[in-house]
């Protein structure tokens, strides 16, 4: 990995092909506009500093307009690579006329074949909350935010009339919706694979799916962990962009931020669980097929001895002269084997 300090060539690194398109939504108490573009010069004229301006960027393959964006807004240039880092950590930020969140969304894989196994994608979104502004920064088209969009036309509880931490606020309560579903979803399949596991059937193996969802767990752990502490920190600190009236939505978004978290460390348990419970699984499988083949092989060590007797190569064996000697050895291997048999069953050893 290059030092990204001592170039000032922006790339982005994910892969997403989105071209980049603007939305701005520009708002008041009374009146809200709305423009759209492909380069930030097409949408600047909405911008509006007596109100509340809402800047959505889909797409980061033009880095020259995150560039303007950035700059117009006056965004450290670290935190514009960082923007431009898909694979950057989950991280909040404090700055003296900003606050920059960078967090993962996750959804399902609709375009996975039929024998391809469930896969958890994620895309990153950077939110930034500045005085007047709010800015989200996403990889990819979406309508993940379109009932945000919803709420300011119609003005939903008086969203308009309030201060813009509030809808930075409402942007953070759309992310943990997306995270609580998404964790309760694994959770959910984590405790059916654990009913399946209690009842399973011989050659039924599930460990191929208990590691799917690890892999899932571990995304979504490795995601939302840094929050634990960092959004504690956010809410403790003394900054003016968060004001006192609206501390309440803030306290909201950490309490599901708390649920997800208590949800992880639950799928953590029981993920624990079911491996142990898939090892111990195995190992009764295995013990049950040993069983099987020993008592196999005890029914015939008996059988095995006879055949060796009289297979010996001796001058005088009266068996042999025998008129019913061969109908004898059949009938004497047979009683020996079901005596063995019905021994077996009585100890219920099989």
């Amino acid at each position: 990995m290059k030092n990204n300090l001592l170039s000032e060539k922006l790339i982005y690194t994910g892969d997403s092909l989105t071209p980049t398109h603007l939305h701005l939504c520009t708002y008041s108490t009374t009146e809200m506009q709305e423009s759209s573009g492909n380069t930030f010069q097409s949408i600047k004229g909405t911008l509006d500093n007596t109100h509340i301006n809402w800047l959505q960027v889909h797409g980061m393959k033009d880095t020259e307009t995150i560039r303007e964006i950035c700059s117009h807004f006056e965004i450290d240039f670290l935190v514009l690579q960082d923007i431009l880092n898909a694979n950057h950590p989950t991280k909040i930020e404090e700055h003296d006329k900003y606050i920059v969140l960078i967090l993962k969304l996750f959804y399902p894989n609709t375009h996975k074949g039929e024998d391809e196994l469930d896969e958890l994608l994620q895309q990153q979104v950077c939110i930034i909350l500045g005085s007047n502004y709010v800015l989200t920064f996403l990889e990819k088209e979406t309508d993940f935010f379109d009932d945000v969009n919803t709420a300011l036309r119609n003005d939903v509880l008086k969203i308009r009339s309030r201060q813009t931490d509030y809808l930075f606020s409402v942007l953070l309560n759309s992310v943990m919706g997306n995270y609580i579903s998404t964790i309760s979803s694994i959770d959910d399949a984590l405790e059916d694979l654990e009913e399946e596991l209690l009842t399973i059937t011989e050659g039924y193996d599930i460990g191929i799916q208990i590691q799917a969802l690890r892999r899932q767990y571990m995304l979504m752990k490795k995601a939302i962990l840094p929050l634990k502490e960092q959004y504690v920190k956010l809410l403790r600190a003394e900054n003016l962009l968060i004001h006192k009236v609206n501390r309440a939505f803030f306290n909201d978004v950490n309490d599901h931020l708390q649920f997800v978290l208590q949800t992880i460390e639950i799928c953590r348990e029981t993920l624990s669980s079911l491996v142990d419970l898939y090892i111990s699984n195995n190992d009764l499988r295995m013990n049950n097929i040993m069983k099987r083949l020993t008592i196999v092989s005890t029914i015939f060590i008996p059988l095995t001895f006879l055949a060796g007797v009289w297979g010996m190569n001796y001058k005088w064996m009266p068996e042999l002269d025998w008129r019913y000697g061969y109908l004898f050895a059949w009938l004497v291997m047979g009683i020996i084997g079901i005596i063995v048999y019905l021994f077996f069953k009585k100890k219920n050893w099989y």
